[in-house]
């Protein structure tokens, strides 16, 4: 039976979804029903259906307390909202149902494991978060919380883990048919850790080992983590705050971490072999991966930056939204992704161009233009000693907007710039990345949403995501060159 807070907010949600056009939304990026979208949650495979749950905050377009917002797709690019899941209304998740996973019981039902938020008064006057995690049970649609609640509390911790930073459960169902899950927690110093649990029901829970200790690597607490077997290694995803940049890794401050290496399940200990950042873009954070039944691993993001996220040009009916489904493999000790196999069943209106020459200027291609672009390019220098200094591709253009992405090879950077794209405010513009090229040669799959790019390098061994925030009829796509390139150009329009 829905609380009264719950039946609220989706009255809510009901009556005020039809206030936004289907224009003003992505294409085939999944945004809030209204309000505000952040962490994907609960993200899997249930009833034939993909799941795919967030943080929301249905009364208006900024963080507020936590709910469950819920949508169902079949190919994970066409989404339907179903009402929300979860609602702020017990007694241990009163200010806040914060994120968390989902599995399936072995009756059928599907059970969210979430973490539940309460205020504490401080002797100071001020207040902490109290996070704890929580159980909820149902059909796909509606759900029960647990009698039992909350499952683990404080006394779930190892020695020195920080009950007001624990939070964000990844539950699995492992081989051996035991229920696992990480949480992120820190230190009382801040210093991030994962925390593995197991349950042999699903419903009781207890601790087994910190799989990973930051020990003042990567930022402080860790938040998000996700952990799974891929193509004969163990992946750790997460997501630190408070980086600090790396080389032209972890330039994002909150932003995130992959950790490959081997996992000893016998005594629950995980080896890093290789470390690298997920997204290099802009707006990128909270990742979660979902099992498809024909064996991938597919991961989305919030496609948004913690930074930025408050500093708007103009008011909007909803905010917040999920980067593109990606497949994922490890190749050679990295993380690899690419769009999910479907979005190319949603292609149409091919246009190409082979060996087109740019020297020192500006080329445009008939029928070569638009915003939501599935677009292929390689870039190759002109075939003489000199290689070119500078590639770039303009697009979301027209006399006063563009955003662009760049390529010098002699420095090996790419670059994903929108300080042109209409915004107001000085956030942030820039992100470059150190990517690996062949005298100048590259390959780059940029795909266009209504209010986003996403940048795939070669096959997919980096990724540069970015909102853009760009009035829709600037719709122009050009190349630009300093110096002689001969580029390869494949571009089709999306039909969502």
């Amino acid at each position: 039976m829905a609380s009264e807070t719950l039946r609220e907010a989706r009255k809510y949600e009901e009556m005020t979804q039809a206030q936004i056009t289907r224009e003003e939304r992505p294409a085939f990026h999944l945004s809030p029903r209204v309000g505000w979208m952040n962490d994907p949650n609960g993200f899997s495979y249930y009833q034939g259906m993909y799941h795919m749950f967030y943080q929301y905050h249905p009364y208006s377009a900024y963080w507020g307390p936590m709910h469950w917002g819920h949508a169902v797709s079949r190919d994970l690019l066409h989404w339907e909202y179903l009402p929300a899941a979860l609602a702020p209304d017990m007694p241990y998740d009163k200010d806040g149902c914060f994120s968390g996973s989902a599995v399936t019981l072995p009756d059928g039902s599907q059970m969210l494991l979430y973490t539940g938020v309460i205020h504490e008064p401080q002797p100071d006057g001020s207040f902490r978060e109290i996070q704890t995690q929580c159980i909820a049970i149902g059909d796909g649609r509606d759900y029960e919380k647990l009698p039992g609640n909350p499952v683990l509390t404080e006394d779930s911790l190892p020695e020195g883990g920080s009950r007001y930073d624990f939070r964000d459960p990844k539950v699995w169902l492992a081989q051996d048919g035991c229920y696992y899950c990480v949480a992120g927690n820190c230190t009382a110093g801040k210093d991030g850790q994962i925390l593995l649990y197991s349950s042999r029901d699903g419903l009781h829970w207890q601790y087994e080992n910190t799989l990973v200790k930051n020990n003042g690597r990567f930022g402080r607490m860790w938040e998000c983590p996700d952990f799974f077997e891929l193509d004969g290694a163990w992946v750790l995803l997460t997501s630190p705050q408070d980086m600090l940049p790396r080389g032209f890794e972890y330039h994002n401050g909150n932003g995130t971490l992959c950790l490959i290496g081997s996992y000893d399940g016998e005594h629950h200990i995980f080896t890093e072999k290789t470390d690298q950042a997920i997204d290099y873009g802009i707006d990128f954070y909270a990742p979660q991966t979902v099992l498809a039944p024909d064996g991938r691993r597919i991961m989305i993001g919030w496609m948004q930056n913690w930074d930025t996220c408050n500093m708007r040009s103009q008011p909007k009916k909803w905010f917040g939204q999920m980067s593109l489904p990606r497949e994922l493999s490890v190749r050679d000790g990295r993380l690899y992704q690419w769009p999910v196999r479907e979005l190319e069943l949603l292609r149409c209106n091919k246009v190409e161009y082979h060996g087109v020459k740019v020297t020192d200027g500006i080329v445009r291609l008939e029928g070569v233009s638009g915003r939501r672009v599935d677009l292929e390019l390689e870039i190759g220098a002109a075939g003489h000693p000199d290689i070119y200094r500078k590639f770039a591709i303009r697009f979301a253009q027209d006399e006063e907007h563009h955003t662009a992405v760049s390529f010098r090879p002699h420095e090996s950077i790419l670059k994903i710039d929108r300080k042109f794209s209409g915004s107001r405010r000085a956030i942030i513009h820039q992100r470059r990345s150190l990517v690996s090229h062949d005298a100048g040669r590259l390959r780059l799959r940029v795909i266009l949403d209504r209010f986003s790019v996403e940048i795939f390098v070669g096959d997919g061994e980096q990724v540069l995501t970015a909102t853009v925030d760009t009035p829709q009829q600037a719709e122009g796509i050009s190349f630009y060159a300093d110096g002689d390139v001969v580029l390869d150009v494949v571009k089709y329009d999306i039909e969502a």
